[in-house]
């Protein structure tokens, strides 16, 4: 009698449970703020089903975390281009999200086995928010590739404006225009922008190497800055920088290639010799176990 009471009383007060926790969560929902997307990214489509999930984490959890801890994410976005598809709240949001479904997607597999263990649910919440930060340094990855990929070109573009007798800032200006679609058209882009805003042009290249903290971006700035100091001719100083860069990418592509066979030895031993032994082998064994 009693295990019945308190299985109705339970059926009962579910329905209440669950209407409060929907009231709950709509009045934290209207209290964070609107968000205007105009001049910022477009989302992809996954982050669109959970992102005003990810607005109400981002507002509840992200907003509230230490300030060291939001530059950290502030210059990881930077630095992969997602600066300005979401804020580092957004961010810590997104982690708290993605770790939620994961850890809701085991719980229900956990059920469906009938197995109860906390340490999975507690693992896959960890490895569902490490998936947004692993995506952010992919994308990083990427990006420094083609922008060290692409700044031969563009340092070519600026070579023969320079040469011709433009100043460097409308050779910026002549690559934008006519240069490929890179990351580091993006950032030239930004770097005019900044020089539209008024600031001073040694501190709009500074402001570029800072936000990418690319070695070959440094460089690169360093000589164009120390050439405008001491009078040097920036068409040689661009020349000299995109005849290094073309000798540093040669010196990649042979060091990848000489990396190749080693990389090539796990794969070999471990699928394709087994395979190869098999394929030979077993004929020879089938006759010589026929044969005894």
């Amino acid at each position: 009698m009693t295990i019945d009471l308190i299985k109705y009383t339970a059926i009962f007060l579910l329905p209440l449970g669950i209407a409060g926790i929907y009231f709950s969560l709509n009045g934290m929902k209207e209290e964070v703020p609107s968000e205007n997307r105009e001049y910022l990214d477009p989302l992809p489509r996954p982050l669109r089903k959970i992102w005003p999930l990810v607005k109400l984490l981002s507002y509840y959890i992200g907003d509230r975390l230490p300030v060291d801890w939001l530059e950290k994410y502030a210059k990881q976005l930077r630095k992969a281009g997602l600066n300005y598809l979401m804020t580092p709240s957004q961010c810590i949001g997104l982690q708290v999200a993605a770790g939620l479904l994961m850890a809701s997607i085991v719980a229900l597999c956990m059920w469906m086995l009938s197995v109860s263990s906390i340490g999975y649910i507690v693992g896959g919440f960890i490895l569902g928010a490490a998936m947004p930060l692993l995506s952010i340094s992919d994308v990083k990855k990427r990006r420094e590739k083609e922008l060290v990929r692409g700044l031969p070109i563009y340092l070519d573009f600026l070579t023969m404006a320079t040469q011709a007798g433009l100043s460097i800032n409308a050779a910026i200006h002549q690559a934008v225009d006519k240069g490929p679609e890179t990351p580091l058209k993006t950032e030239l882009r930004k770097f005019l922008r900044d020089l539209r805003a008024g600031m001073p042009k040694e501190e709009a290249f500074k402001s570029m190497s800072e936000r990418l903290d690319i070695s070959e971006i440094d460089a690169f700035v360093v000589a164009i800055v120390q050439a405008e100091k001491t009078g040097a001719s920036i068409g040689e100083t661009l020349k000299i920088q995109a005849d290094q860069r073309r000798v540093e990418r040669f010196l990649r592509a042979e060091k990848l290639a000489m990396q190749a066979p080693v990389k090539l030895i796990f794969p070999l031993v471990a699928f394709i010799f087994p395979t190869t032994f098999i394929v030979i082998f077993y004929p020879i064994g089938m006759k010589l176990m026929e044969a005894f």
